[in-house]
């Protein structure tokens, strides 16, 4: 799928990812809703391979980058300027803001990452409702944007992240039944 460069195809493309994760997720058992990932970081080089133990880190990473997006924007349309990475962090150094939102989540349930995602990408679609499709998309239509468009940021916390979760999810179900067979 092309990356959304318009307003609909972005919400159709949120929307559409976001429902398909669920119901890949609806397909597994609850045991497998709570498992363990089993393929311990050899999926690949990225550091999320080997940081994500579980469904549940999954949903909570996805949750934290709507609240990324959320706080970036808000912050930004009132006035107050605010980088989409939180301070000290930057594009080189995400990774380890990422081990730290995974810490913090060590304690949260399933069931709450569950419903966190479901109240976070509402509040995201409802954010991107707010905007025209030249504000999302005209890049340096805001100078706290810098060199890209908002709808890119809307892009990276929604249909690409969903896409990411996708491959994580489908690869936990390869594994796992492959292991209970």
């Amino acid at each position: 799928m092309p990356r959304p460069a318009t307003k609909p195809v972005l919400i159709t493309a949120a929307n559409g990812q976001f429902n398909k994760m669920w119901k890949l997720i609806d397909t597994l058992t609850v045991n497998e809703q709570h498992a363990n990932f089993r393929f311990d970081g050899g999926a690949g080089k990225e550091s999320h391979w080997g940081r994500d133990k579980n469904l549940r880190d999954v949903l909570v990473h996805l949750y934290e980058w709507h609240g990324l997006l959320i706080d970036f924007v808000t912050a930004n349309q009132s006035g107050e300027y605010k980088p989409f990475l939180p301070e000290p962090y930057n594009w080189k150094t995400y990774p380890e803001m990422n081990m730290k939102l995974w810490a913090k989540h060590q304690g949260t349930t399933y069931d709450d990452a569950v419903a966190m995602l479901c109240g976070s990408h509402s509040k995201v679609m409802a954010l991107i409702e707010e905007f025209s499709d030249e504000e999302l998309f005209e890049k340096k239509r805001f100078a706290w944007t810098g060199t890209t468009s908002l709808g890119s940021y809307g892009v990276s916390a929604t249909s690409s992240h969903y896409d990411w979760a996708l491959k994580k999810i489908k690869l936990h179900m390869k594994t796992i039944r492959e292991d209970w067979q």
